[in-house]
């Protein structure tokens, strides 16, 4: 089984963003991160999870099943519990208005078609490791700073996931 953690940031709320992904099988981890100048917290989770379910190493499985930790509600939420309502109401809320990032909603619900996920609602800050790898990654991301992005073998990955 594949191991995944999301993370977003936003430095304001809407302001510079960046998004963060740590993705390990058996023996291999590769970690993923970008930046928007203009976004949101939100879109950034969003983007993580997008990034992450769509990443060569889980299309590129022989068994895509993954779990996926991720610190925000939203998110989990929004993939176990509301979107396959909205899908149906053509992206509409319960109360009848627009589903708000729309946009990256449908690209997720498209982006885990024919996977076996399980989204696992973990709490930020509380010292796992493979969250805090990813906030690391979207904070240095969204204040424009240089970092290095693992991808190697899992054996001589520095973090415990």
């Amino acid at each position: 089984m594949i191991i995944i953690y999301t993370d977003g940031s936003s430095r304001g709320n809407p302001g510079p963003g960046g998004w963060g992904v740590v993705i390990a099988s058996d023996d291999r981890v590769i970690e993923l991160g970008g930046r928007e100048d203009h976004t949101t917290n939100n879109r950034m989770e969003l983007i993580a999870a997008i990034q992450a379910v769509s990443c060569e190493l889980l299309a590129n499985s022989s068994n895509p099943e993954a779990v996926i930790y991720c610190d925000a509600s939203y998110v989990v939420k929004g993939i176990t519990e509301w979107i396959h309502g909205w899908h149906r109401n053509n992206w509409k809320t319960a109360g009848k208005k627009p589903v708000e990032n729309k946009d990256l909603w449908i690209n997720l619900f498209e982006a885990i078609q024919g996977k076996d996920l399980h989204w696992k609602l973990i709490a930020g800050h509380a010292g796992i490791e493979g969250n805090e790898r990813c906030d690391v990654i979207a904070t240095s991301f969204a204040d424009g700073e240089k970092i290095d992005l693992y991808d190697g073998e899992r054996n001589k990955y520095q973090i415990k996931l």
